[in-house]
């Protein structure tokens, strides 16, 4: 049985979400405070996070922060009223996984919280030590770090992501979409220019000491891999 901790201080969305997960084989725990969320998630193992952001004590931001500065991987799902990109952006930058935005139907919540856990499940079965090289990058996928002609690099959970994504398909083409659900699972379009966003700020730390682009823009397509000409 997968265990689930839900962070919500909405009494309603609570209710709704625990008795659809309880009918759906899920054992939910659920607190209405910020502080007590990341405390539980310090202390426990959970296999899902459901995180609200507006949270008393804590906003949901600083505890996903809280969860990640600790080096706890466990998928993280936003759930907020707040749907802007901005505030998208904000989200998974914080290190969450994926962001749905109230109201929702549960159905969708169902499938993206299975769409996580299998792609949680699949990186926990990856064989280790797998090093990726194209260029003058090299990631370790096992440590997780990143270099660039010598240099590393820090990069978040979604930059490591997509970055990893690019290296996995060097010199291909990658729509938006085939972006959207190789890196944050999700297929179908969440109507945000996220992907742009996210892909300036990989360049950005990627081009900080060697301003040679290699990630491309394909007008009308997507983004590309490859060294320019």
């Amino acid at each position: 049985m997968k265990k689930i901790l839900l962070v919500e201080d909405d009494s309603h969305v609570c209710a709704f979400i625990n008795k659809g997960l309880t009918e759906e084989a899920y054992e939910v725990t659920v607190v209405m405070d910020g502080q007590q969320g990341l405390d539980l998630a310090l202390a426990n193992t959970y296999d899902m996070i459901i995180l609200d952001i507006m949270l008393p004590t804590l906003n949901g931001l600083d505890v996903c922060k809280g969860i990640r500065q600790a080096k706890i991987e466990v998928p993280i799902l936003f759930l907020t009223a707040l749907g802007s990109t901005e505030n998208v952006v904000m989200g998974l930058d914080s290190g969450a996984d994926d962001y749905l935005a109230k109201p929702f139907k549960f159905i969708e919540l169902l499938a993206r919280m299975r769409t996580l856990l299998r792609r949680s499940h699949n990186s926990s079965d990856a064989m280790p030590e797998e090093t990726y090289r194209f260029a003058d990058v090299e990631v370790n996928d096992e440590t997780k770090t990143v270099r660039r002609n010598g240099v590393e690099i820090s990069l978040t959970s979604t930059e490591y992501r997509l970055l990893l994504m690019f290296l996995k398909n060097p010199r291909r083409v990658l729509s938006r979409m085939a972006i959207l659900e190789q890196v944050w699972g999700v297929d179908f379009d969440m109507g945000t220019n996220v992907v742009d966003v996210y892909v300036n700020y990989l360049r950005k730390k990627m081009e900080r000491h060697t301003p040679k682009r290699l990630i491309q823009t394909v007008i009308g397509m997507g983004y590309v891999l490859k060294e320019e000409e």
